[in-house]
């Protein structure tokens, strides 16, 4: 959820089913989730020595976002890093034009998992005033699941690089590490084996800089490759490096590849998700002089979110008759999922189901709340939507439908299902209500 809001959503329908005449319903409804908690921490700025003016020492207010909130180990994480209120503000009596600020920054991880994640953000900013407050601005990187637990978040050091007349370095640093805790992810072991993971020394440079990669957990005495990404493509930066036999890299790897938006270690002689970590983000920061007379025009492709919304707030099954019993039949509200996130990931929706509670404590299944899912995919989405297979819902869970992952993935859904629940004959007369919750990932 992207930006701001997570990408995991949970929707729950109160699903009604009847004895005799008496039909029964409910609505269909958001629970509130928790959002990032936004935080102020104090924070010491340096402005470039060109602007002649001594360090800033303010409050930096910001948030931290997560894609998944209940990871599994190995699976990978994605942060985004926004900086609400920068505590520098523009150095100078210039003022800035648009799309000149480049920010890079850390996120610090606590809990059961440590380390620093590297984040980076794309060239894009409003005007700045002379001597106006900086913009607010995003930054996105990832980490691998290691260990299952709670993780903690918080905002790290960042630096805000412009790109105008002279390229130069207002970088911001944490005054008392950490800062508070913006948000936390509980992981559970899902029995995954890879638990490597890498970091950057730095998450910016110029074409043919050298970046430091660090890693864990590889196989002790293996060959690692270290390699540049732009999406789910590698770039032609390349390096190798050796695992040691505690399992830790350290390598150096030369990105001169504009296109290089990301950093990957992999064992073996081609990426694969089994053996692989990353990626780690980086910008290239072009610095090439332009021919007298040219002016250079630069544009980019902001990434949105995973979102879902339904057509309705009732889903209503159709009545039995006592002492017959039967299927008790209707449709879900359409679902609409829409993935504007860019890159490689497919996405998943699941639902389960509560018994179904009636009159007297009386209660029919879960399990007998089957359904036939029905998805379909608007035209020139880069991915297909796959519905799940028809069965029990249950309280367990099962599939709704799903997009597969993939070099380029996104696009809109609309997901239908009929309903059916089994009621027993002789259930006793009256109302029965289950709520049935959809989860995106």
């Amino acid at each position: 959820m992207g930006s701001g809001t997570r990408r995991r959503h949970r929707w729950a329908a109160l699903l009604g089913a009847t004895a005799l005449a008496v039909t029964g319903g409910g609505a269909l409804a958001c629970p509130a989730s928790a959002e990032p908690q936004q935080v102020d921490f104090a924070t010491h700025c340096v402005p470039p020595p060109i602007a002649g003016i001594p360090p800033i020492d303010g409050t930096t207010t910001a948030k931290i976002a997560v894609d998944n909130a209940t990871p599994k180990v190995g699976d990978t994480v994605t942060v985004t890093y926004t900086v609400v209120k920068p505590a520098a503000s523009n150095p100078v009596d210039i003022a800035l034009p648009a799309d000149i600020m480049t920010p890079t920054g850390k996120v610090t991880l606590g809990g059961v998992q440590t380390g620093d994640i590297t984040v980076a953000g794309p060239k894009k900013n409003d005007p700045v005033p002379g001597k106006g407050a900086f913009p607010s601005f995003s930054m996105t990187g990832t980490f691998t699941v290691t260990t299952p637990g709670a993780i903690t978040l918080s905002p790290g050091d960042y630096n805000i690089h412009t790109s105008y007349i002279l390229e130069l370095d207002t970088p911001c640093t944490v005054t008392n590490p950490p800062a508070p805790v913006s948000e936390t992810v509980t992981a559970t072991d899902g029995g995954q084996t890879n638990n490597r993971a890498i970091s950057l020394g730095t998450a910016s440079g110029k074409p043919g800089d050298s970046v430091t990669v660090t890693g864990t957990n590889f196989t002790p005495g293996a060959a690692v490759t270290l390699a540049g990404r732009a999406g789910a493509a590698e770039t032609a930066d390349k390096g190798t490096t050796t695992a040691n036999a505690q399992g830790a890299i350290s390598g150096t790897l030369t990105v001169s590849d504009k296109a290089t938006t990301g950093v990957v270690a992999y064992e073996g002689s081609a990426w694969s998700d089994a053996k692989g970590a990353g990626p780690a983000a980086y910008v290239v920061i072009d610095d090439t002089p332009l021919p007298e007379g040219s002016q250079k025009v630069n544009s980019s492709v902001k990434a949105g979110t995973l979102s879902m919304t339904q057509a309705g707030d009732t889903v209503e099954l159709a009545a039995v008759d006592y002492g017959k019993g039967g299927f008790s039949r209707g449709s879900l509200q359409t679902v609409t999922v829409k993935d504007f996130r860019g890159g490689p990931a497919g996405w998943s929706l699941t639902g389960k189901v509560t018994d179904f509670a009636g009159p007297g404590g009386v209660k029919i299944d879960a399990a007998k709340l089957g359904w036939t899912p029905v998805c379909a995919t608007k035209t020139g989405s880069p991915s297909t939507c796959q519905p799940g297979s028809p069965g029990s819902v249950g309280s367990a869970g099962a599939t709704l439908a799903s997009t597969p992952n993939g070099a380029q993935t996104g696009g809109e859904f609309t997901v239908d299902a009929r309903l059916s629940l089994n009621v027993p004959a002789f259930t006793p007369p009256g109302t029965y209500s289950g709520v049935l919750t959809l989860t995106l990932t």
